[in-house]
């Protein structure tokens, strides 16, 4: 979050840097404002480091390591679940957090207080791929290539273009 106020920050900073001098300081303001984008520097969040560590990568996922699919999806197995598997045409009920590779939070069911219902087959692939793997009562976190997030679109002012997503996914319930 504060990564975030940072960045905002400095563009705000930028933005007004560039309104506020004149035509004949255009080329000074160009220079500062270059010097100003050189010092912002996006870092990983720590999960995203997390799944881009080769020595955590495992046939099968744990809590303390990683699995990959054919696809490209990776995922932790946080807790696994003993209920039922969801097929990609039943609705789920679910909790989740998603976040951008930063470690910017996107949405979360968990702030609104309440979960979420929806058909699997109706969210993005890295979604229906994955929740596919769970069991009801399980928790996973997914780290979705941008492949099998929103793509090179991006998905509003939130999620920009070609970004990789991870979501911390609780399945609640298949509802069949």
């Amino acid at each position: 979050m504060k990564k975030s106020i940072f960045i905002a920050s400095a563009l705000v900073l930028m933005g007004m840097a560039a309104c506020s001098s004149s035509k004949s300081e255009s080329k000074d303001s160009d220079t500062t404002l270059a010097a100003v984008e050189d010092e912002i520097v996006v870092e990983e969040d720590s999960l995203a480091r997390i799944f881009k560590d080769e020595a955590k990568r495992s046939e099968v996922a744990t809590d303390s390591t990683w699995a990959v699919t054919e696809s490209g999806l990776k995922y932790i197995v946080v807790k696994e679940g003993t209920g039922k598997s969801p097929k990609a045409t039943d609705e789920v009920t679910v909790h989740y957090r998603g976040q951008l590779t930063t470690g910017f939070e996107f949405d979360s069911s968990y702030n609104r207080g309440e979960p979420a219902t929806f058909p699997l087959n109706r969210v993005i692939a890295g979604w229906t791929e994955g929740l596919q793997l769970m069991k009801e009562g399980g928790k996973t976190i997914f780290y979705i290539p941008y492949q099998l997030g929103y793509g090179e679109e991006g998905a509003g002012p939130q999620i920009p273009p070609c970004s990789d997503l991870i979501f911390e996914v609780e399945l609640l319930k298949v509802n069949e």
